[in-house]
């Protein structure tokens, strides 16, 4: 597991309104069934999560109030599921999900998840989903952007080859830095080969509530799909 002095500065909320009782009891008594361990060894199999052998693993990092967590796991019970996600009331709304859908292929890091990057062992995964992060509009919070050289440089290094890099942003400011960042990366290999493929969310991309309100609010979401090349 990655020592404290290691862990970077994380920006962003934990927690927001207050919790209704029902989802403070998922918290109490669900999450921990389903939590990654804390004492993780390094390097780590996640496949090791699941009682039953799952066909790949696929991550998702920030996944806000879970909704394309939930859809993608019920749509594909086969593959093992791992979500991160510091805000409680996101963790507590997937949390509500997985109890009312009754899904068994999904683990949870309620935390940030720069530690476990480090941790996971190398092509573990078989899709990765950075699904609308923060832009961090302002100049002077760039490095904060998740989208980054260090971060592209792991992911490259636990997606195995020919798997798949998912990323969605309503910022244009952000959906610059993002094609500038993955195209120039030996790693990966955008496979649009027209608008459409970036301007129409995929069928096997499931509608959100803040992709809702995006468009809603005038704002043209981008997505953007990646392979890592072998």
């Amino acid at each position: 597991m990655v020592s404290e002095d290691r862990r970077q500065r994380f920006y962003g909320r934990r927690t927001g309104r207050r919790l209704r009782p029902a989802r403070r009891v998922l918290l109490k008594d669900l999450l921990p069934q389903i939590e990654l361990p804390a004492d993780r060894p390094a390097p780590f199999d996640p496949r090791q999560l699941f009682a039953e052998a799952k066909d790949d693993i696929w991550l998702e990092i920030g996944f806000g109030a879970g909704e394309h967590l939930l859809w993608q796991a019920a749509a594909h019970p086969a593959v093992g599921f791992i979500g991160a996600e510091p805000y409680v009331n996101g963790v507590a709304s997937l949390l509500a999900g997985i109890d009312l859908q009754a899904l068994t292929n999904i683990r949870v890091l309620p935390d940030d998840v720069r530690p476990l990057l480090e941790e996971l062992a190398p092509g573990c995964l078989g899709r990765a989903f950075i699904l609308f992060p923060d832009p961090w509009p302002k100049r002077r919070h760039h490095e904060r952007r998740f989208i980054s050289w260090p971060h592209l440089d792991r992911l490259a290094a636990l997606l195995r080859p020919g798997a798949e890099l998912r990323v969605a942003t309503d910022d244009p400011d952000y959906l610059t830095w993002i094609l500038r960042h993955l195209l120039d990366h030996p790693a990966f290999r955008w496979t649009a080969r027209n608008r459409h493929d970036w301007e129409v969310r995929p069928a096997d991309w499931p509608l959100t509530r803040y992709e809702s309100k995006s468009i809603a609010a005038g704002r043209q979401p981008a997505f953007l799909r990646f392979e890592r090349m072998g």
